[in-house]
């Protein structure tokens, strides 16, 4: 019999609440795959703004940049509350999840509140045009992806508060804060091209 080399594990954790869990790394590459996609939707925005004289397209006004720019306020402090409840699992700390999540859930929700504000004030639909359909696709996606994380992180809190918690759940805390910071973050370079963009290169 052909002897084989084995490796001893023995000696490392269970688990890790912390960058070290695979899961946390599936999740990483998980938001890289959604990036790519959020990123060549950028590219198309670009490609048919280069189509076209004038942009946006004649009889639509440009997007308005009071409620999206107030709206980022609640977005960027909603990481906090990721933060807050990523360092409560660390932790161990059920309150410190739990207080850390509900903030997360609420300013994300005001902050899909403006979003929705936005829209009842669009004179475009995705049907209107070339630039209503880019517009809402990225404005749709990136919606579906912030009210699924935002459902995901109200099964947790729902998990949390009925006191079944253990490990999984820490780190299913702490992996959602991975994905919410790439919601957040990708959001950015999205706002400055549909809000500013067609200020700077685009409006007649």
């Amino acid at each position: 019999m052909t002897p084989f080399r084995t490796i001893d594990v023995s000696s490392l954790p269970n688990y890790h609440v912390s960058n070290q869990a695979p899961v946390w790394w599936g999740q990483l590459l998980m938001a890289a795959i959604e990036c790519s996609m959020f990123l060549m939707l950028i590219a198309m925005y670009f490609y048919i703004r280069l189509s076209v004289d004038v942009w946006p397209p004649p009889g639509t006004q440009l997007p308005h940049l009071g409620a999206s720019t107030f709206a980022l306020i609640p977005l960027i402090l909603s990481c906090a509350g990721s933060y807050w409840a990523s360092e409560g699992a660390k932790k161990d700390s059920r309150s410190q999840m739990i207080a850390g999540l509900i903030a997360n859930v609420v300013l994300g929700g005001a902050y899909l509140a403006f979003r929705a504000y936005e829209w009842h004030n669009f004179n475009f639909g995705w049907t209107t045009d070339i630039h209503g359909s880019i517009v809402w696709s990225i404005l749709f996606l990136h919606t579906l992806d912030s009210v699924a994380d935002l459902i995901f992180t109200t099964v947790l809190i729902i998990i949390l508060a009925t006191g079944r918690y253990g490990v999984k759940e820490r780190i299913a805390v702490h992996v959602d804060s991975v994905l919410w910071y790439f919601i957040v973050g990708i959001w950015l370079p999205m706002y400055a091209v549909i809000y500013w963009g067609p200020r700077v290169v685009g409006a007649p």
